[in-house]
């Protein structure tokens, strides 16, 4: 075969929503679940594709692959095959042209969280320490 030619039988693609088709609601009910949300920060935090298998979801295969066809349907992250690697790349610049400011809000808002829940932020119940929260003697 030459070297110019693809395969189609073997090539393994996968759909992709385009910029046209990606939708707010979608978008949201992806980043809504904690375990899609930690994919989307990895992702957020590198400016490399990484492989499906980089992820230690504390999930079944089955369950971790249903998470990222839910992310890729959405629109929110890129997948491609390298070899037999699955790689997966954050899709932000488009999700910003479409919706500006919603990851990089959703992103900051879920690291403030992980903050306060690990007692470096506010309290607990959201409310901020000061005078007339001291407790009564």
């Amino acid at each position: 075969m030459r070297a110019d030619v693809t395969d189609t039988a073997t090539t393994r693609a996968l759909a992709h929503p385009g910029p046209a088709e990606i939708r707010l609601e979608a978008v949201l009910h992806a980043l809504s679940d904690p375990i899609r949300l930690s994919i989307v920060r990895d992702l957020a935090g590198t400016p490399d594709e990484l492989a499906c298998s980089y992820f230690d979801l504390p999930v079944t295969k089955s369950t971790t692959t249903h998470h990222f066809r839910v992310l890729r349907e959405a629109g929110v992250v890129r997948q491609t095959y390298r070899g037999t690697a699955k790689m997966n790349g954050l899709r932000g610049e488009e999700l910003e042209g479409l919706f500006p400011g919603l990851l990089d809000s959703v992103l900051t808002a879920a690291a403030a969280e992980e903050a306060r829940r690990a007692g470096s932020g506010p309290s607990a119940d959201g409310a901020a320490a000061g005078p007339d929260r001291a407790e009564a003697v």
